[in-house]
């Protein structure tokens, strides 16, 4: 029983550290007001690469072990540790579709900045790109995710815009 009390103390460290990491990921991001399309690209990169180190961690040998001897002594710590392993997994898949769909406008973004105003020739293929991710995606074909979004790509034609009229 000393035993399993100093290993449900080291999982309660854990389930606390992981907890915060959960609530940071869920908090609104601060950017600049002319950020574009790309930041949104490596926002999930950066947090599908934070996600899936912690998940490498969770399944570590280490980690797996002491969750065994947890099990055979009926903890009820475990319940809670589940729950949080369930959360990182569902965020890191979370994080791995929404690059893989951000990945498909990736094409546009140089096109998008490096244009000259008359930008149009990439817009229908643009929109049509990000329907399929609104119409397809499990996870970022949120109004929140598209906002943003759109946001973003705005952002990126304002300041190609600009980028324009000051070399004109």
């Amino acid at each position: 029983t000393e035993l399993t009390e100093k290993l449900e103390e080291v999982v309660m460290i854990w389930t606390k550290q992981i907890r915060q990491v959960l609530v940071e990921s869920e908090q609104i991001r601060r950017e600049a007001d002319d950020v574009g399309p790309s930041a949104e690209l490596e926002h999930w990169k950066s947090r599908m690469s934070s996600f899936n180190s912690l998940l490498d961690e969770i399944k570590s040998s280490r980690v797996k072990k002491i969750i065994s001897i947890l099990q055979a002594a009926r903890s009820k710590i475990l319940k809670q540790w589940k729950e949080l392993d369930g959360s990182v997994t569902i965020a890191a898949n979370e994080a791995k579709d929404n690059v893989g769909y951000l990945y498909a406008l990736d094409k546009f973004f140089g096109p998008l900045a490096n244009a000259s105003p008359v930008m149009m020739e990439h817009i229908p293929s643009l929109m049509n790109t990000v329907f399929m991710i609104y119409y397809t995606s499990p996870y970022y074909n949120t109004s929140e995710h598209m906002t943003s979004l759109f946001l973003k790509i705005t952002n990126q034609m304002i300041n190609t815009c600009k980028t324009y009229l000051c070399e004109g």
